[in-house]
């Protein structure tokens, strides 16, 4: 099954739980190639990601979509985002980064486009981006002193938390304005912006797919990597639109 099959089947199976109460079906962010699905063994990085709003939303509506959830995910998508259509009206100012992606990259299915002259306010994607920043560096260091020092325990903080990372800075980039789909690019752009150290970054986020590091990489990785989340959340408490 294609994606675009995949899709559609989500759409039929939608309008026989919903009706005429479905409003919106969209995919948003990349869409993964038809061959990383299959098998009912795809990470979620590479579902196709979706979501559907409906005039209502009950609990028969939600157990109908539970009970589909598996052969949807089997078919390479994930489960969808459900929001009832006041819902969706309230939620832009609190979830500023997860719509904000959504907003800058999805397809109308079917229905109407709900982000028809919407727009997030940079200062809620600001505020939500200080959290997220201010988390991840507590995050850091809180693992650092349960690490005691330990070389191999700080080798899984940093490889545990390197996709965190990826995402902070992806909140970070759409906070600037910046493309964020190549990460290269992003690290040394975040390294210029914030004057972090040269490789700080881009050695965090080359470890978004890798299992493991040696204990002497971490030791050489993680002063850099502290510093940079440091002067990120510096950074971006200072940060104003221009």
């Amino acid at each position: 099954m294609t994606p675009s099959d995949s899709v559609r089947t989500l759409e039929r199976d939608l309008r026989e739980i919903f009706g005429g109460r479905l409003q919106s079906l969209l995919t948003y962010g990349a869409t993964p190639d038809a061959g990383a699905h299959g098998g009912g063994h795809s990470h979620h990085r590479d579902l196709i990601r979706t979501m559907a709003i409906a005039e209502t939303l009950t609990p028969d509506d939600l157990r109908a979509v539970a009970r589909r959830a598996t052969r949807w995910h089997d078919a390479g998508l994930a489960a969808p985002i459900l929001l009832a259509a006041h819902e969706f009206e309230d939620s832009l100012d609190a979830f500023p980064l997860e719509f904000g992606a959504i907003l800058a990259e999805h397809t109308v299915i079917a229905g109407t486009n709900p982000f028809n002259g919407a727009k997030v306010d940079p200062a809620d994607v600001r505020r939500a981006c200080e959290v997220q920043a201010r988390s991840h560096l507590l995050h850091l260091r809180q693992g650092y002193v349960e690490a005691h020092d330990n070389g191999n325990a700080i080798a899984v903080l940093i490889v545990d938390s390197a996709a965190a990372f990826a995402g902070l800075l992806e909140s970070f980039a759409r906070l600037q304005g910046v493309e964020a789909h190549d990460a290269g690019a992003v690290a040394r752009y975040v390294e210029r912006t914030i004057q972090a150290p040269e490789r700080s970054v881009a050695d965090v986020l080359a470890l978004t797919h890798v299992a493991e590091i040696s204990s002497a990489e971490a030791i050489r990785i993680f002063p850099g990597y502290l510093d940079a989340v440091d002067r990120l959340v510096k950074f971006i408490d200072t940060w104003s639109a221009a």
